[in-house]
């Protein structure tokens, strides 16, 4: 029997379902909406791909939903969809995206970072983001003030809230470096996964490993500095007081001396000033101000 909106009773409790399953999830939530059927091959194929991207994706505010084309017949024609599966992407309660392409793991995760990237979606992750963000402003601002006892502290508390965020993970690594715990920071990268390697607060710390490292038989900068003033030309041995004085912290003065061998000979040792230069500013942190300006110095006398 018709209601007055000229919708029957099945079509009535398709459209309370759906709103309660689909569009009232939608409203905070991104929901991948997957129209399938149970003859469908390919929804098949497709359904542990998407079971599993909503699972990696759930901390990020995504929910998968289902609507069998059989079963809900009417939902199925007001989407007029024509084929299946046909997934799309819903927020608060409309179509932002058709997903209907991304048929891999890999494609459909690129799809939906880039929607959640332009979309205020609710989720465990940006709340999370929000507590421990100022918590590592914190962290840094005390590592680099010397103190990394205390940093390695507060980042320690960081990753007992979030184990796996990179930039707590990179700053205890620094503090362990700044505290002389080369073995026990190499050790913690060591244990990283790959993929996870590659993130740029991790490739940081990676740096700060790598460049206390070669440092740590050079720490006496006297020597060196004798070497360099007798002979101004000898670039091995300034690029060694560089490295060690970027290990005692005293980064002009070392961005001096390497910035001296760029400008006297670009390509020495294959670029190895240039080189040591850059893993200056990646330990310092590339959005540092003074990592800015020594860039456009750096631009200068390559470009200029």
């Amino acid at each position: 029997m018709a209601t007055q909106l000229g919708l029957t009773e099945d079509q009535k409790a398709e459209v309370e379902k759906f709103r309660a399953e689909v569009v009232e999830p939608s409203m905070s939530k991104l929901v991948i909406l997957d129209f399938w059927a149970e003859w469908c091959g390919p929804c098949k194929q497709l359904t542990p791909i998407l079971e599993k991207v909503a699972a990696d994706y759930a901390d990020k505010g995504v929910v998968l939903k289902k609507v069998n084309v059989d079963e809900d017949k009417f939902i199925a024609s007001q989407f007029q969809i024509q084929s299946i599966p046909t997934v799309y992407a819903m927020f608060q309660g409309k179509p932002v995206a058709d997903l209907g392409q991304a048929r891999t793991e890999g494609s459909l995760k690129q799809m939906l970072d880039q929607i959640l990237s332009q979309l205020p979606i609710e989720s465990d992750e940006k709340q999370q983001q929000a507590e421990i963000e100022p918590l590592i402003e914190m962290g840094e601002q005390v590592l680099a003030d010397g103190d990394g006892e205390r940093a390695l502290s507060i980042f320690g508390q960081i990753m007992e809230m979030a184990p796996t965020e990179p930039k707590a993970v990179s700053g205890f690594v620094r503090a362990l470096v700044a505290m002389g715990k080369i073995d026990e920071a190499k050790e913690m990268l060591a244990q990283i996964p790959e993929e996870a390697a590659k993130n740029p607060a991790i490739a940081r710390a990676q740096s700060a490993v790598d460049l206390a490292s070669e440092a740590s038989e050079a720490e006496d900068t006297g020597p060196l500095r004798a070497k360099v003033e007798a002979n101004p030309g000898d670039h091995e041995a300034r690029l060694e007081l560089a490295t060690a004085l970027m290990a005692n912290d005293d980064r002009d003065a070392a961005a001096e001396h390497l910035f001296h061998i760029i400008e006297v000979d670009k390509e020495w040792n294959e670029g190895a000033a240039r080189q040591k230069l850059l893993q200056l500013f990646e330990v310092v942190g590339l959005e540092d101000e003074w990592v800015a300006a020594q860039r456009r110095r750096l631009s200068a006398i390559l470009f200029g």
